[in-house]
């Protein structure tokens, strides 16, 4: 953890105070989307999940708080390309206990380490770049902009090779910006059915500017549209049931 503690970092509450992460000051930081998609999270006992681009280890930190002693009955994996993002992400499983039941590899997805065995997981989530490339600025700060646009793999390849890792049946989770899921859906196109589209607005009567959407490998079950989350009240707060998941480590149901 030597790269760790040269980096200048912070360590934040998340719901609640449940759980806590490191995190750079600079650079990446976990958001209310990684909590969100943690939050829908529901595995069964003896599952195996794999986080893609886990960062430093916010969805899996915040779904193993969220399960307390019930998570020791999983397999957690996370894969993640940057190393320093790897050390962040085993830090912050130590730090809130949960080092002998989150394994971090380091690897990149298109080939992915021994350890992360394709049609292994019986879910696969992920929170993958959000722009395309070229279509943004970059941020100066190498692990943000890693984080947030795409580099090697497009949008498209990411969920192709995200369902390689997936059982036949089993499921793949992602949070993305909505205007990118024409996208999503043309990727899951022939691979998934059983798709649930749950939208994610800021404020009520504004645009959705994130949607959480879950395919089922193989199946052929029609697209289910849902009503989705709105985050903030019109003076700034949270809504009841986002406060209800930040806050108090609910879990999402959008099933």
């Amino acid at each position: 953890m030597t790269e760790l503690f040269q980096t200048d970092y912070s360590t934040d509450d998340f719901l609640g105070g449940l759980v806590r992460l490191h995190q750079p000051r600079k650079g990446y930081r976990v958001s209310m989307d990684t909590v969100h998609l943690a939050a829908t999270l529901d595995p069964r006992p003896g599952d195996r999940l794999l986080d893609v681009g886990a960062g430093t280890g916010g969805i899996l930190t915040c779904l193993a708080g969220r399960l307390g002693e019930a998570s020791r009955d999983l397999v957690l994996h996370g894969l993640e390309l940057q190393p320093l993002h790897v050390e962040f992400a085993r830090a912050n499983a130590e730090l809130n206990g949960f080092e002998d039941r989150i394994s971090y590899f380091e690897g990149d997805l298109a080939a992915p380490p021994a350890e992360c065995t394709k049609n292994s997981y019986d879910h696969v989530v992920t929170n993958p770049p959000y722009y395309e490339k070229d279509t943004h600025s970059v941020s100066p700060q190498e692990n943000r902009a890693l984080a947030h646009a795409d580099s090697h793999l497009t949008l498209s390849e990411w969920i192709e090779h995200c369902l390689k890792m997936v059982k036949p049946k089993g499921y793949l989770s992602l949070v993305q910006k909505a205007e990118r899921l024409a996208e999503i859906l043309s990727a899951l196109q022939g691979r998934a059915g059983e798709i649930i589209v749950y939208p994610i607005w800021s404020r009520e009567g504004g645009n959705a500017g994130r949607v959480i959407v879950r395919a089922r490998k193989g199946s052929r079950t029609p697209l289910v549209l849902k009503r989705g989350l709105v985050v903030h009240t019109s003076d700034g707060g949270y809504t009841d049931r986002a406060e209800a998941i930040q806050r108090h480590g609910q879990k999402l149901d959008i099933g």
